[in-house]
């Protein structure tokens, strides 16, 4: 099954601090319930959920959609569809 993640690490960690697993069936409805700190970040960068959703659809597409890096807060998000 294709899971749609997002995960949160801190400064040069390899283990995420956070992660949010949504399976890619239920991708559409489940972005509703995605915490509001990740969703804000993501409309922050210019990111759409709705887009996220239909290059779910894809089977072709998988590994990492977007990096973001946000160095005042030492913080990465890796969003990425496994």
């Amino acid at each position: 099954m294709v899971n749609f993640k997002i995960k949160i690490f801190k400064a040069d960690t390899l283990e995420p601090k956070t992660t949010v697993t949504i399976p890619a069936t239920i991708l559409r409805v489940a972005s509703k319930a995605i915490p509001k700190k990740i969703a804000t970040v993501l409309q922050e960068k210019g990111i759409e959920l709705k887009e996220i959703v239909e290059l779910s659809k894809n089977p072709e597409i998988v590994g990492t959609l977007v990096e973001i890096e946000e160095h005042e807060k030492n913080e990465k998000i890796v969003i990425s569809i496994e």
